[in-house]
């Protein structure tokens, strides 16, 4: 398995620097937080477009993905929703990245758990012909109304297309009760690459450095490691959302250490 970071656990941070950091901590590849607010979006232009293209083959680190905020499931009309799963996908062909992450967003509130379901798999559906066209995959991740596989997998089996998979986040599906054999087993045909994290509690989801927390990340490994499952995890440290939590730079290493030591326990 290789090793990645998402840009999340360093808002803003210009990509030159992200990519020192990846070198300089025994990271393959990085995971691009894809927003406005951040330096690459859906807004750049052709010419920056290679520059960033440039940048990561220049410095020996892979693209892994685009972590986007497409909501699959949402309520509404379709098209916007789908404007902004092209706007990802050409945005990851033109930099040369296999996935582009989106969310479920359902709205249970609004709609029925079939509704929502259905929403998700037209729009996955429509957008897969896009992504099949440009060769990049669409990964629903485990997260918000569908954060566990089972219900990541109501959505799946209605799409049954080769370009739209699963983004395994070990914490949502973990705080959604299921076990980690469970998890595997489910998304396993489709999965993209893994999230990994650590957090306090249930209650308390401040980011925290890997291996001091609850979540169970060496019984996800060791799974992965006994299918012979070869792909990325990615660890996803979430502080753009806690502004409190210790600068992920000071953490990689160690992190990058932990990841190892799972990878070579579980061989």
């Amino acid at each position: 398995m290789k090793l990645a970071f998402s840009t999340l656990g360093v808002p803003g941070l210009p990509l030159p620097d992200v990519l020192r950091l990846a070198t300089a901590h025994g990271y393959h590849g990085v995971e691009l937080r894809t927003h406005p607010e951040e330096p690459v979006h859906t807004g750049l232009g052709p010419a920056e477009r290679a520059d960033v293209a440039a940048e990561f083959k220049g410095a020996g680190v892979e693209l892994l993905g685009l972590a986007g905020y497409a909501q699959v499931a949402a309520p509404g009309d379709d098209e916007p929703v789908l404007a902004e799963i092209r706007a990802l996908l050409d945005l990851a062909h033109d930099l040369g990245a296999p996935y582009v992450r989106v969310f479920p967003g359902g709205d249970l509130d609004v709609q029925t758990p079939e509704e929502a379901d259905a929403t998700a798999a037209r729009r996955l559906g429509t957008a897969a012909e896009h992504a099949n066209d440009l060769g990049v995959r669409i990964l629903l991740e485990t997260h918000d109304s569908h954060r566990t596989a089972a219900d990541a997998m109501r959505i799946l089996g209605l799409v049954g297309h080769r370009q739209v998979g699963a983004l395994w986040d070990v914490m949502h599906t973990w705080l959604g009760g299921e076990q980690p054999s469970e998890t595997y087993a489910a998304l396993s045909p489709h999965l993209g690459y893994v999230q990994v994290k650590d957090i306090a509690s249930p209650d308390d989801t401040t980011p925290l450095p890997l291996g001091a927390g609850v979540l169970p990340l060496a019984e996800c490994v060791e799974i992965l490691s006994r299918h012979g499952w070869d792909g990325w995890l990615c660890w996803e440290y979430e502080k753009r959302w806690y502004e409190d939590a210790a600068p992920l730079p000071d953490l990689l290493g160690a992190g990058s250490e932990h990841l190892s030591r799972l990878l070579n326990e579980s061989a």
